[in-house]
């Protein structure tokens, strides 16, 4: 009870900060003249092609929504914002790139990056060059403990964990007493490797009794899964749970359900489904599946006008329903205007440095297309996360969640300087 109190009242005190920043925009504080007919530049790495390729580019219409917006409103600190766009691929080459967006174009800030892979061989760059980055997401266990403990200049996202904590915790409550052998289907790298392990723990965490039966790890985009598919009909598991999360993923549902893995009798938990939610087709994903929205879910219940506004824009001009990389984008560059403009206002006026803008972003809290969040301290993001069972009673051709459990990232990730394995062993967690 005395944490679900301090949970409460950090989330008030989120939405109150918020408004505090939005009276400062309208309080007719000015921003200095000096600055205001040079742009402020901000270099975009998003994946455009591939299996990824639909991520990166809804993750580019948010940030394009947002830039706007901003410019719109005034811009940040009185200056224009204008965006330069290059491709996330590989590591190597997305770190040329990075390399390129901040010696050549001369960027102000970077914003960005999907794969857990890329961000983290990126991180060490980032520091090196001394260039302020908000990642959008591929915030991994792995890159948070082992590269750059106490970054400067580097911004994460929340931990990727969230979301299988989430939608472990979500089964928990769901489906205990309904299985008692699991079986995990999971990309072959840190992501995947550290959601099951998640699940797992919790399952222990939670007196859970069950047995292992099968793990299925192919490569990251894998579009031919038979064999993982017939091992995991073979196993003939209570559970599956699946963390993938690109073009795999509704490959991966189609043959299930064609092979007789979705018919009713297995329980699907799948934290990062909302990547792939239009392509989730009635026809073989069945309901009552635990369904990971992650920091935005297009058709929530009283969704905020801002959401409203940016589903619709989205839906006129691109005949589609945006996931939660829009959000993350959105994000970004909402932490970004925050800290330059906080710097500015304790600057007296005079334009910051880049330092003064980094150390002014820890602690901002903004308004998001999901919902309220903030950038802590130790560079990590809290946003809102939306979960819940699948349904095909909608409009859409696709399943969509009903109800919507909802939580703020404090319940769902490991408070600064602590180890996420232990925080799952210790935290007080509830269903």
């Amino acid at each position: 009870m005395k944490k679900q109190k301090i949970n409460d009242q950090g989330r008030r005190e989120v939405i109150k900060g918020i408004g505090a920043l939005s009276a400062l925009a309208v309080s007719g504080w000015g921003f200095p003249a000096i600055a205001q007919n040079t742009p402020i530049k901000i270099g975009i790495l998003a994946p455009r092609a591939g299996i990824a390729g639909t991520i990166g580019e809804c993750g580019l219409r948010g940030a394009m929504f947002a830039a706007d917006k901003i410019n719109k409103s005034g811009g940040i600190g009185g200056r224009k914002v204008e965006l330069v766009i290059e491709e996330e691929t590989n590591a190597k080459d997305t770190t040329e790139r990075f390399r390129k967006l901040v010696l050549q174009d001369k960027v102000d800030c970077v914003q960005g990056l999907v794969s857990s892979g890329v961000s983290l061989a990126l991180g060490p760059t980032v520091e090196e060059m001394q260039t302020i980055t908000i990642y959008w997401d591929g915030t991994t266990q792995d890159g948070v403990r082992e590269t750059i403990p106490k970054p400067k200049y580097l911004f994460r996202s929340t931990d990727n964990e969230c979301e299988a904590v989430m939608a472990s915790l979500i089964a928990i409550k769901q489906y205990k007493g309904k299985f008692a052998t699991i079986a995990g289907i999971n990309p072959d790298y840190s992501y995947g490797r550290n959601n099951w392990a998640a699940f797992q723990a919790l399952l222990k965490r939670f007196n859970i009794e069950h047995k292992v039966v099968a793990e299925q790890w192919p490569k990251v985009g894998t579009m031919e899964l038979s064999g993982q598919i017939a091992a995991l009909k073979a196993a003939k598991p209570d559970l599956i749970f699946s963390s993938l999360l690109f073009a795999d993923l509704p490959v991966f549902m189609q043959n299930a359900s064609a092979a007789g893995l979705g018919n009713g009798d297995v329980k699907y938990v799948l934290p990062a489904a909302g990547f792939q939610h239009t392509l989730m087709k009635k026809e073989f994903t069945p309901e009552g599946m635990v369904f990971g929205h992650n920091t935005m879910y297009f058709d929530l219940p009283n969704a905020s006008p801002l959401q409203k506004e940016f589903v619709a824009m989205y839906y006129d001009k691109y005949k589609d329903y945006p996931n939660w990389e829009a959000d993350r984008a959105y994000f970004a560059m909402q932490v970004y205007k925050a800290g330059v403009e906080k710097a500015l206002k304790a600057n007296g006026g005079k334009w910051p440095d880049k330092e003064q803008i980094a150390a002014a972003m820890e602690g901002v809290q903004v308004q998001s297309l999901g919902g309220p969040g903030l950038m802590r301290k130790d560079h990590i993001a809290e946003q809102t996360f939306y979960q819940g069972l699948t349904t095909h009673k909608n409009k859409y051709d696709f399943v969509t969640i009903n109800p919507v459990d909802k939580k703020f990232s404090d319940q769902l990730q490991k408070p600064p300087g602590m180890d996420f394995w232990q925080w799952i062993d210790t935290a007080n967690i509830t269903l």
